[in-house]
Order: C-alpha cells, then sequence, then structure tokens
C-alpha cells in the first residue's frame, strides 16, 4: 500500500502517519527526516541542498524530488510506504507520478487529515517540547507528569517560539494555498481518504481505515 498523507500543521496528521506505519506496516518517508539525515550524512543531495540553503535560498523541486526518488528505493519501501510531507505542490505530484510509473507503481490513497483551524490554534499554542529528544506534550490535554520536566528523558520541556498564534495563522494560510490544488488533483482519481481529527486521534484513524478499506486496501 503506497500512501500520501496530508494535514494542517497541528492537525495530528504526525499521530496519525504513525499509527498508519504501524499498523499497515509502512515505511514513513517524512521530507524533514530526508533533508536532516542527507544534511547530516554530507550526502551529494544534502551538499547540494546545503549549498541554497547557506544563500538563504529555497531548496528547488527537483533537489528535493530526486531526495525522495532515492528514499523510494530502498528496500523497506517495496512492501508500501506513507509519504509525509511530500508532495507539497503540482509540480512535485506531477514527478512522483513519473517516478512511480517508471517503477510500475501509484499512489494508492491519499490520506487528508482534516482539523478546524480553532482546534490546531488550541493544540498548537498549548504545546510543549523536550529541547532534548523531542517529544512531545500539551499543558491541557497531555502535560509532563513534573512540569517543566520530560516525562521520557527528563529534560527541559519549552514552547517552541513559532508556536504562536500569529505565526500559526500564517501557517495555516500558507497550508491552504499550497494544499488545495493538491486535494483537487488527487480528488479527480477518486483516491482522497479523510479523517476528522476535532475529536480524538482514535475517531480519526477509524474513518481513515474505513475510508483505506472503501477503496479495497
Amino acid at each position: 500500500m503506497n500512501l500520501i498523507i496530508l494535514g494542517a500543521p497541528g492537525s495530528g496528521k504526525g499521530t496519525s502517519a504513525t499509527v498508519l506505519r504501524e499498523k499497515y506496516n509502512l515505511a514513513h518517508i517524512s521530507t524533514g527526516d530526508l533533508f536532516r539525515y542527507n544534511l547530516k550524512e554530507n550526502t551529494p543531495l544534502g551538499i547540494e541542498a546545503k549549498a541554497y540553503m547557506d544563500k538563504g535560498a529555497l531548496v528547488p523541486d527537483d533537489v528535493t524530488i530526486r531526495m525522495v526518488e532515492d528514499r523510494l528505493n530502498q528496500p523497506d519501501c517495496e512492501k508500501g510506504y506513507i509519504l509525509d510531507g511530500f508532495p507539497r505542490n503540482i509540480a512535485q505530484a506531477e514527478a512522483l507520478d513519473k517516478i512511480l510509473a517508471s517503477k510500475g507503481a501509484k499512489i494508492d490513497a491519499v490520506v487528508y487529515v482534516i482539523c478546524d483551524d480553532e482546534v490546531i490554534m488550541d493544540r498548537v499554542t498549548t504545546r510543549r517540547v523536550c529541547e532534548k529528544c523531542g517529544a512531545s506534550f500539551n499543558v491541557k490535554y497531555m502535560p509532563t507528569k513534573v512540569e517543566g520536566v520530560c516525562d521520557v528523558c527528563g529534560g527541559k520541556v519549552y514552547q517552541r517560539s513559532d508556536d504562536n498564534a500569529e505565526t500559526v495563522a500564517k501557517r495555516l494560510d500558507t497550508y491552504r494555498e499550497n494544499t488545495k490544488p493538491l486535494i483537487d488533483f488527487y480528488n479527480a482519481r477518486g483516491i482522497i481518504v479523510e479523517g476528522n481529527n476535532n475529536v480524538d486521534s482514535d475517531t480519526c484513524i477509524a474513518s481513515i481505515e474505513a475510508g483505506l478499506k472503501a477503496l479495497s486496501l
């Protein structure tokens, strides 16, 4: 099963991706992780990306596409994968089609995690993250056992500087602008599966699983 997962920042997309990865034994391909790996390992693609980043320029689609293509060639992708953070635009989606067509493969479904802006705003502005291990908590919904101390590693828990109302609103506007064309693109193929995460992740996952079954996946 080859999936793409879409969802606004703070929608719970990451949690949904993790659950789907484990349930269906999929490779989880996050573009954020891909960039970090290539930069850390100083790969040819990482060096190329860093040259743009050092100049304060956006990394071109072509570099990102080649990173994803390289990752899709890894053995763990043979049984299926979930793409998280890619594609971000129509050009990337079309490039992905060509890559998969060359392998005789395709995207089976696009999971769209839906969450209202006000719910996202509440969740994100109350989110806290461990500076040491990256574990995520929430002062309202999932507080640490000891205030300011990570339950996982004992590191310091803090609020990210971009987890504020103004920044979140801008991120949501940018997301909508970039994502609507993608939703239309894949909707035309009839492979969009929606999961509503306004209530909780269990409800969201249940609706996603029902949608996948409806597509005979």
